[in-house]
């Protein structure tokens, strides 16, 4: 009956060199792309957020473009977004609406000459006091 328990548990191994040698590398670059691709995503949302912070700013409807691209900039400094081209921000004027069509890609470089670009597109109508 011992016998039988201790050859039972000889049977038992870990996982091989192999397997983890391919587990470290999966996770190893997963890891990397998170790290290399998060922030790009996280400055989306903070751009997302300065253009939708715009609803509802008093005289919107009667600023030009050049007002209203001044006080996106001013948003999106704050909130330490640098590397952002406004000339991606086609401004549009129907009445009281104003439309806001954002359309730009980053590229980024993830290991020697792998790059990732990711593109992304946004739409807004805004309606000043």
């Amino acid at each position: 009956m011992k016998t039988d328990k201790l050859s039972s548990m000889g049977r038992q191994r870990g996982a091989s060199v192999l397997t983890t040698l391919v587990m470290v590398l999966f996770f190893g670059s997963l890891l990397t792309l998170v790290i290399k691709l998060g922030p790009v995503y996280i400055d989306d949302l903070t751009i997302q957020e300065a253009l939708e912070s715009l609803e509802g700013t008093e005289g919107l409807s009667g600023m030009g473009p050049a007002q209203i691209l001044s006080l996106i900039n001013k948003r999106l400094s704050v909130n330490n977004i640098r590397g952002f081209d406004l000339k991606q921000i086609q401004i549009e004027k129907d009445g009281d609406i104003v439309h806001l069509n954002v359309d730009y890609e980053v590229r980024n470089n993830i290991i020697s000459n792998v790059d990732a670009v990711i593109h992304f597109q946004h739409e807004y109508e805004l309606k000043g006091k």
